[in-house]
């Protein structure tokens, strides 16, 4: 899931009439040990057949801040997710960074602000950036799947897979109120790492609490403040 809030599993809302993803906008409390260090927001704009997803988190810890956006375009017809391109931007502590891609389709390639050339990747059926597929994850929780694999080239221009599996049911106490949920973690290849995620049904699998962890020691815990869809 990667640092904090980028590459979450932030997921769209579905419209339970027609199978489409909606517009929608959320806000979310980072806390880390029970205390609130920052927040994020995302909003999802569709227009006919494509989808911007725009993302910002702003956390401050001790010395320490980080301010980051994302912003990703891509088609969502059809219960298919295909990328077309991802910006990711951050600044605040240490250097600033930003990281561009373009997905074609057509020639099945990736183009990088960080090279001249295309990437030398892989090309995978049904493969995706760090926010587009979690748009495909929550159409695939809707449609009753328990596992899911996902084709990912990061901010970096790397390939790699990102896989989940359901753990069970949950109701959790958050800041927008009692939810009952989905609990779901990310499979990592070791222990040193752990994430878990929390969706909850009622609102078309709205991931709506994210933690995060190292070596068994909590690195944030991302949960749901408020939500609004957009008609």
């Amino acid at each position: 899931m990667g640092a904090v809030l980028t590459s979450t599993l932030f997921s769209p809302l579905l419209s339970a009439s027609t199978n489409k993803l909606q517009s929608y906008q959320a806000e979310y409390d980072i806390l880390r040990q029970g205390e609130r260090h920052g927040s994020a927001f995302r909003r999802l704009s569709v227009t006919n057949e494509q989808c911007e997803l725009s993302y910002k988190s702003d956390i401050k810890w001790m010395i320490f801040n980080d301010k980051r956006s994302e912003q990703a375009t891509f088609d969502c017809a059809n219960g298919d997710i295909k990328p077309l391109t991802y910006v990711m931007e951050r600044k605040g502590t240490g250097p600033d960074r930003k990281y561009t891609l373009k997905f074609d389709h057509q020639t099945k390639t990736v183009l990088s602000n960080r090279s001249k050339y295309p990437l030398e990747i892989n090309w995978e059926n049904g493969v995706q950036d760090l926010i587009s597929y979690q748009a495909q994850m929550r159409l695939d929780l809707l449609a009753g799947k328990k596992e899911f694999d996902y084709p990912i080239v990061d901010k970096k221009g790397k390939a790699r897979h990102y896989r989940f599996e359901i753990l069970g049911t949950e109701t959790i106490s958050l800041p927008y109120g009692n939810v009952e949920t989905i609990k779901a973690k990310r499979v990592y290849n070791n222990d040193k790492r752990q994430a878990l995620a929390w969706f909850a049904p009622s609102m078309d699998y709205l991931l709506v609490r994210m933690w995060k962890g190292e070596k068994g020691v909590e690195q944030f815990d991302v949960q749901l403040r408020s939500y609004e869809v957009k008609k």
